[in-house]
């Protein structure tokens, strides 16, 4: 895995949110936009309610499994976890919650840090997903900002699916319907092991 060193993380995580404070802007901003017209309100707006249920719901019902509480376990030292993420992506509603159960469940040893895509540009343009700004992208900082590794935007299965639809000609609708269909019968559990193998990059 390519690992960029060309950022100053430690000044990107200055310039981070929690998740709770994610969570709290991203009602805020439905409830500021639900009476605008059209025009007026953020960009993607219309996918907005309905990845906030998701994230919700994601966030309520998952549960840490034990080989990722094993793999917290074995951390030698705390880490930073940095994710580069925006409301409206669906893949986001999938995973960030995911992500956050996990570091609440590290008792401190992942440390999150929420940054917006679309207002951090220059470190999404390093970290690119086939030449595109693809969310969310987690990277892992030990102690020192240092990057571990990254992982992202989806589970690797799912994303070759996701390739194999865009490459068939199936528009947006269509592709992230069957892509959420997936999401749904994974259960998480395909994340849950590849963030074990990021996890397990702290102690190399």
């Amino acid at each position: 895995m390519f690992v960029n060193t060309a950022f100053d993380f430690k000044n990107y995580i200055a310039k981070s949110v929690d998740y709770a404070t994610y969570s709290t802007t991203f009602e805020t901003t439905i409830e500021q936009n639900t009476a605008l017209p059209e025009v007026d309100q953020v960009p993607y707006f219309k996918y907005y309610a309905l990845n906030l249920q998701r994230t919700q719901r994601i966030h309520k019902q998952y549960h840490v499994t034990p080989a990722l509480l094993a793999a917290i376990e074995a951390l030698a030292e705390p880490i930073h976890w940095l994710v580069i993420t925006e409301p409206w992506c669906g893949d986001s509603a999938q995973n960030l919650p995911i992500i956050a159960s996990i570091a609440e469940a590290s008792n401190g040893k992942i440390q999150l840090h929420i940054l917006y895509r679309d207002e951090n540009t220059e470190l999404i343009d390093g970290f690119l997903t086939n030449g595109g700004r693809s969310i969310p992208k987690l990277l892992q900082l030990d102690e020192n900002y240092e990057q571990q590794g990254n992982w992202g935007p989806r589970p690797a299965q799912v994303q070759e699916l996701f390739l194999k639809l865009k490459a068939d000609g199936l528009d947006h609708d269509a592709y992230a319907e069957i892509v959420h269909k997936w999401y749904a019968d994974d259960k998480a559990q395909s994340l849950s092991n590849e963030l074990v193998e990021l996890l397990g990059k702290a102690n190399q």
